[in-house]
C-alpha cells in the first residue's frame, strides 16, 4: 500500500512538472504584417513567408525579421520578454512541480512572449522606384557596336 501512495505521489508531481510547458507550449506564432501587404518577410531562423503571415517560432529564440517590398528594406528585431501566464506556470512549478518543472520551462522557454507580436511595418510608397525613375539605357556607342 505505501508503494502505491509513493507511486501515486511521483506521478502527480510527475504531470504538474513544466506547468508552462503543459500549457503554454515551447513555440509561439508570431504574425507579420506589411503595409501594403505582399512583402517577403525572412527571419533569422531560416523561415520565410509573404505578409500577412505567420511563422512558428520556438518561444526562447530572439530574430531579425527582414521585411522586403520592391527595392525597399524594413528590419524588426524580435526579442522575448516573461510573459503573464508563463509567470503563472512557473510558479505552479514552484509550489507543485519542483525543481525539475522549473528545469524544463526555462530550457523550452515556455514562459516568455515574442515582442512585438504582430510585427508591423509600414512601407514608404514614395519612395517606390517605377520605371519611370530608373536611368535610361544609354545606346551603345560606335566602339560597342559589332
Amino acid at each position: 500500500m505505501k508503494t502505491i501512495k509513493i507511486f501515486a505521489a511521483l506521478a502527480a508531481v510527475g504531470a504538474l512538472s513544466a506547468c508552462a510547458t503543459v500549457t503554454r507550449g515551447s513555440t509561439e506564432d508570431v504574425q507579420f504584417i506589411s503595409n501594403p501587404p505582399g512583402a517577403t518577410v525572412k527571419i533569422g531562423l531560416g523561415q520565410s513567408c509573404v505578409t500577412p503571415c505567420f511563422i512558428k517560432v520556438e518561444r526562447r529564440d530572439t530574430f531579425q525579421a527582414v521585411f522586403t517590398l520592391g527595392d525597399q528594406t524594413e528590419q524588426v528585431f524580435v526579442d522575448t520578454e516573461v510573459a503573464g501566464g508563463g509567470v503563472a506556470g512557473v510558479a505552479g512549478n514552484v509550489l507543485l512541480g519542483g525543481v525539475i518543472g522549473v528545469g524544463v520551462d526555462v530550457a523550452t522557454g515556455a514562459g516568455l512572449d515574442h515582442v512585438p507580436n504582430p510585427v508591423v511595418v509600414t512601407f514608404d510608397l514614395s519612395k517606390a522606384t517605377t520605371a519611370e525613375d530608373a536611368p535610361a539605357t544609354p545606346e551603345p556607342t560606335a566602339a560597342e557596336e559589332p
